[in-house]
């Protein structure tokens, strides 16, 4: 049996940053990474839509708030010191209602509390920006300093360095059975002893953190992000990202446009509801028994409409038409045609926490400690961008 004073579940972007942020403390410290995969980057990390978004949307003083803004420097710088690709094109954020005009004001006074550089812009200055887009109120949110980045080539390169720092990553790796007294994992490779256990599983974080007995009160919800690529022959012109203005009562952006490392643009995501946790294709990943549970506890959230999730899920439900998806891109580029639309592999997993007790989405990250243990429950968006300076606030929650 092997010790290591520190071993991390999963090997995601926020693992990856968890162990790094380790080793710059303790690089005497023997850590051990577990990934059930064969490689990194094949859930959240890999699919992430490769924003380093800004932190204009969330409520000052949440983890989100206080990680996502430095989060994105340290994320921009680390692709520039290691010559890994970014492209800084801004963002634009859009009304797409004619009473969106208190909520833009919000937005605006956010980003300023949470340290993001932001502009209200005219319809005059919108178009020389974004030729295609419309604004219903004639404003909008410019975000001059927003990045785009390739995540599976930042996650693959921190793992080789982490590699090469003396890290051990072992991938293919099941957890068995957790021995808490002992401290021990139980796993296909054998068996290992830790000092102590960082829980970074993503999709899985729930189960990995109810064999320490924490996180009960909580479930994982899997919502699909479904894509579509934008035609080379559209004459919606693309030049940065394109968002509207989001409903702060639910953790999801709406469709927006993307445009990747590589010029290609996207529309999307979806939040449609997924019926297994690697869901991604057709029957691919559906998991009866849980996808049973996930219907269930989609219908009881039906049921208390907490956040307005009756009319979101009515919304939501409709985008899985090709036309009713391309409405809701012709609200942010009135010339966008259904046929602009094509379809493409692009397709990703939300995995979005359910407090069980409020019966509400939990919108902020969320991080609880067990015994010798440390359990990221909720990492998402904007936990890519945001996973550095997070990194330094989960190991802050180690117990001495």
């Amino acid at each position: 049996m092997k010790y290591y004073d520190y071993v991390i579940v999963g090997a995601g972007i926020v693992g990856l940053t968890i162990a790094r942020e380790l080793f710059s403390r303790e690089p005497e410290a023997k850590i051990l990474m577990l990934e059930k995969e064969l490689e990194v980057g094949r859930h959240g990390s890999g699919r992430n839509s490769g924003v380093l978004h800004s932190g204009i949307y969330y409520p000052e003083g949440s983890l989100k708030a206080r990680m996502c803004a430095s989060g994105a420097k340290l994320m921009a710088d680390y692709c520039d010191a290691n010559k890994l690709p970014i492209v800084r094109l801004g963002k634009v954020i859009l009304p797409v209602r004619d009473n969106h005009g208190p909520q833009l004001e919000l937005l605006f006074q956010r980003a300023v509390a949470n340290g993001a550089k932001v502009e209200i812009i005219d319809q005059r200055q919108l178009h020389e920006l974004e030729p295609s887009a419309r604004s219903v109120i004639g404003k909008a949110l410019y975000v001059p300093e927003t990045a785009v980045v390739d995540p599976g080539t930042i996650v693959k390169h921190i793992s080789s360095e982490l590699q090469n720092m003396g890290i051990d990553i072992v991938f293919d790796t099941q957890i068995n059975d957790v021995d808490v007294e002992r401290a021990t994992l139980n796993t296909n490779h054998g068996e290992f002893r830790y000092g102590w256990l960082f829980n970074s599983a993503g999709q899985y974080a729930d189960k990995v953190a109810n064999a320490f007995d924490v996180g009960k009160c909580y479930t994982l919800l899997p919502f699909k992000g479904i894509y579509y690529r934008l035609s080379s022959a559209s004459k919606v012109v693309c030049n940065r990202l394109i968002y509207p203005l989001p409903d702060l009562n639910v953790p999801f952006l709406g469709v927006h446009y993307t445009k990747k490392i590589d010029g290609q643009v996207y529309l999307g995501p979806t939040a449609l509801p997924a019926l297994g946790r690697e869901h991604y294709q057709r029957l691919e990943g559906i998991n009866l028994v849980e996808g049973t549970s996930i219907l269930f506890r989609l219908g009881q959230q039906y049921f208390f409409n907490k956040q307005g999730f009756r009319e979101f899920s009515h919304i939501e439900a409709l985008r899985f038409f090709k036309s009713k998806f391309a409405e809701a891109g012709r609200l942010l580029t009135p010339g966008l045609s259904d046929e602009d639309l094509l379809p493409c592999n692009k397709v990703g997993i939300r995995a979005q926490l359910l407090d069980l007790k409020k019966h509400e989405l939990v919108m902020d990250f969320v991080v609880e400690n067990g015994e010798n243990s440390t359990h990221v429950l909720n990492a998402i968006s904007p936990a890519f961008t945001s996973s550095m300076s997070f990194a330094k606030y989960i190991v802050d929650q180690k117990v001495n």
